[in-house]
């Protein structure tokens, strides 16, 4: 699996190519959101945080992993319900500063058991 930019960082024009890692923006907390979408039908799954360590521990293992902020710990998606993710590629935002996970997800994604975490309308 590959971390590739969407776009330019730091005002180059990139065009997409692996990334180190390095050129993440975390916020003060060291956290930077990650949107997860469903690689093939390109719905929007969940929202979450990941850390560094997180980010890592998802290009090493090819699973999700996310930061909990009620819980300070880490955890990975599905490891109690068996829905785990496998991850297909992971995009950077042209501000390097939220992440796009694209995964096979088998189950739903939501705590509720929905599918989506987007499945309340405004």
């Amino acid at each position: 699996m590959s971390m590739r930019y969407a776009g330019g960082v730091g005002g180059e024009a990139d065009g997409g190519g692996e990334a180190d890692g390095g050129a993440l923006v975390f916020d003060a907390d060291g956290l930077i959101p990650a949107i997860v979408q469903q690689y093939d039908s390109g719905e929007v799954l969940m929202m979450a945080w990941m850390n560094a360590e997180s980010i890592e521990l998802t290009r090493q293992t090819g699973q999700t992993w996310f930061w909990s902020r009620s819980r300070q710990e880490l955890w990975n998606k599905g490891a109690t319900s068996g829905n785990i993710q496998q991850v297909v590629k992971i995009y950077l935002d042209c501000d390097a500063d939220c992440l796009l996970v694209l995964v096979d997800s088998p189950g739903p994604a939501c705590h509720t058991g929905e599918r989506s975490c987007f499945y309340r309308e405004v």
